[in-house]
């Protein structure tokens, strides 16, 4: 695969971390090209089946740039964005405009505009007053795919904050909701909208494929119970994505290349039951793609060793370019990368440096002795890190790199302090 060690060197796509760091300069995000490719090449593989249409899309918010965008076309999958700053990324890195759905809870009158603009392909309505905003927009003639987002009421074992089908969540109505049946009949009454179907989503880093399986039936009985009340095909159901990653040996994901052919088995099953036609089927991998493909590298600048015995290790970036530890308490592993083959021998918390005591990349690890310019490796940060990154404390973002057959590609800039100023405005006199 990607990565090896030689000569007791971390190679990530066969280049030298150590000589990543000396080029790029530390902290510094690496994404694996082979690994994120043969990510995406899953999917369309092992997600088809001979009865039922489907669709991988690509949520961008897990990381999103021009690069990324090209990748991901060359690769044949559609893309999820978020924002009119993603739709705005996607339109200028080239993408088809027609594979892009447009999401998000609360989307601005300026971003729907930009995505009629764009000619969006499908936006994602997430509740009623959306649409009577959304039908205003619209210009006379013009026509708009759009889906329904809606709460399957799904629990998924995951954090809270990443937790998204609870009863009380900001996405999406309720199928329990008399009221959601109401906002399904404007939609499919509008001269303006075409409405294509569902969306739903319960969570990210799930580990339960039985989670998955549940919330598709939930759907397809949700699909069902709308055809018998109000004549109305469904013709897609997007089931989102949610599958997990390994960040430590905590986690245990599943076997996406078995599960993803049971799940469309399941779909079909069910909607034979149901005696109702299959929906296409849509999923929107985001985490699953890009994170394993992903490190961050940092210099290790000294360490300190606390009265009360705890021993920290003190590196380059900060909770500014790493910060899910601090919100979702998540944990990673890590490596000195110029030191691959010495022993492990004492545990340290490592710290980054911004001014917060939370600033912690990793609470627990063992490590052998660190050393002042050794490279630490934390692993599987390439979902969520770039896209969470900010300038707290005047920090600048770092660059991003890929990396491929022993060759690097700076696909983002170090932003710099002239651009940490760009926007800000003296006081006149």
């Amino acid at each position: 695969m990607s990565n090896n060690i030689k000569n007791n060197q971390l190679y990530i796509g066969g280049v030298s971390a150590q000589d990543l760091a000396k080029t790029y300069q530390t902290p510094l995000y690496v994404m694996d090209e082979d690994k994120i490719r043969s990510q995406c090449q899953l999917f369309p593989k092992y997600f088809k089946s001979q009865e039922i249409q489907t669709e991988t899309i690509y949520a961008s918010k897990a990381f999103l740039s021009l690069a990324m965008c090209q990748l991901i076309q060359s690769e044949g999958l559609s893309l999820d964005v978020v924002s009119g700053g993603e739709l705005y990324t996607a339109f200028h890195a080239g993408f088809p405009m027609d594979k892009v759905y447009f999401h998000g809870n609360n989307k601005s009158i300026d971003e729907l505009k930009l995505a009629l603009t764009y000619q969006v392909g499908t936006i994602v309505i997430d509740h009623p007053d959306e649409v009577l905003t959304l039908i205003k927009l619209i210009p006379e003639n013009q026509k708009v795919n759009v889906m329904l987002r809606i709460n399957p009421g799904i629990e998924a074992h995951t954090h809270e904050y990443i937790q998204t089908t609870h009863n009380d969540s900001k996405f999406g109505i309720s199928i329990y909701d008399d009221k959601t049946m109401l906002c399904i009949k404007e939609i499919q009454q509008s001269k303006s909208l075409v409405f294509k179907g569902f969306h739903s989503h319960i969570g990210s880093q799930i580990f339960e494929e039985q989670s998955f399986i549940e919330h598709a039936q939930t759907v397809l009985k949700y699909i069902h119970n709308v055809y018998e009340k109000t004549g109305i095909i469904v013709q897609e159901m997007n089931l989102g994505g949610g599958f997990g990653a390994h960040y430590t040996d905590e986690d245990k994901p599943f076997d996406l290349r078995s599960f993803l052919p049971e799940l469309l088995k399941n779909i079909q099953q069910t909607s034979k039951n149901l005696k109702i036609k299959a929906p296409k089927v849509l999923i929107e991998p985001g985490r699953s793609i890009v994170a394993e493909a992903g490190y961050t590298l940092y210099t290790i600048g000294g360490t300190k060793k606390t009265t009360s015995g705890k021993q920290y290790v003190f590196v380059d970036g900060s909770m500014a370019d790493h910060m899910r530890t601090a919100l979702y308490q998540a944990k990673y592993d890590a490596v000195i990368a110029n030191r691959m083959n010495e022993e492990a021998t004492s545990t340290y918390t490592v710290a980054g440096k911004a001014c917060e005591s939370g600033d912690i990349i990793i609470k627990n690890i063992k490590l052998p002795n660190p050393n002042i310019n050794d490279i630490l490796v934390v692993k599987t940060t390439g979902a969520y890190h770039y896209s969470m990154s900010s300038n707290y404390n005047r920090l600048t973002r770092p660059a991003v790199v890929l990396v491929k057959n022993g060759q690097s590609k700076l696909i983002v800039q170090r932003e710099t302090y002239q651009d940490l100023i760009r926007n800000d405005l003296k006081l006149e006199g």
